[in-house]
């Protein structure tokens, strides 16, 4: 089962972290303001994905089948909606956290494949500093039973103030290989992002190192922060086998937003690169 521990354990106004001038998208993924014009060159059409209305069981996003979840449960707990998920039609990823009368709900996608090692990297539209305290957005590998227990086998990038027991956004945070060896998590300032930024991690058998860049970039300029984990130990504390990635938007302990507001997320591509090639 999904839990939270002290040390923050779940690594995801209306559409507060889509301040980006000019970008608004339907729910059902029909025209936004550049509908029938060209995109600005750091926001292409995301031809690797289906544009898809929110309530489908299955996405596809950046060329991979993501399975979309519904129910009760952790993290949180938070109730999750297919209804909070779409591809819109440039074929960019929304996550939303929805108010219906009174009734919050999550959203969460994961992939229907195992990623071993190599280079994840998620490009993000929004400004990630302006969630609210008890919003979690989480990119993040997670095991499957056969491979460990929850607490185990996990990379995350992940964005939230915990409920506001944390100055910064940020926090990077590796799950070990082997149950009962301790966590190891990093936080940093999400805010030097201009509204368009890139997060990615590349994992090895022996260290994984995470980037944060402003700007949807494949390279490293606009670089701001990174951290490189690198134990003395990297069988039992970093995870060794492949796992399904996850992208979920939900509420730190269940709790709902300071400010009573909902929010959404956009992820115009999701890139993974195998270790034996990885490199941007």
């Amino acid at each position: 089962m999904r839990i939270e521990t002290p040390c923050f354990r779940w690594s995801a106004a209306v559409l507060a972290i889509l301040p980006l001038a000019g970008y608004a998208e339907d729910p059902g993924g029909r025209a936004s303001p550049w509908e029938g014009s060209p995109l600005p060159a750091s926001l292409a059409q995301n031809t690797a994905s289906i544009s898809s209305p929110p309530g489908a069981a299955t996405i596809h996003f950046s060329g991979y089948t993501f399975e979309v979840r519904s129910g009760t449960g952790g993290p949180g707990p938070n109730r999750w909606s297919n209804q909070n998920v779409w591809v819109d039609a440039h074929g960019y990823l929304h996550l939303k956290l929805a108010n219906n009368d009174g009734k919050w709900s999550a959203a969460e996608i994961y992939t229907t494949q195992a990623f071993g090692y190599g280079t994840f990297q998620f490009k993000i539209i929004g400004q990630l500093e302006t969630l609210n305290q008890n919003v979690v957005l989480g990119l993040f590998t997670y095991p499957v039973p056969a491979v460990g227990p929850d607490g185990t086998n996990e990379i995350d990038i992940e964005f939230s103030r915990w409920g506001g027991r944390q100055a910064n956004e940020g926090n990077w945070t590796i799950w070990p290989a082997v149950q009962g060896s301790a966590d190891e998590t990093k936080s940093f300032d999400a805010g030097p992002n201009a509204g368009l930024s890139t997060h990615r991690f590349r994992w090895t058998a022996n260290r994984i190192a995470f980037q944060a860049l402003s700007g949807l970039v494949d390279d490293d300029a606009g670089q701001y922060a990174s951290w490189t984990f690198a134990p003395s130990q990297p069988l039992t504390h970093i995870p060794q086998s492949s796992s399904p990635l996850h992208m979920n938007l939900w509420l730190y302990q269940g709790l709902v937003p300071s400010d009573g507001k909902e929010a959404e997320v956009v992820i115009s591509e999701f890139k993974y690169v195998p270790e034996a090639r990885a490199a941007f």
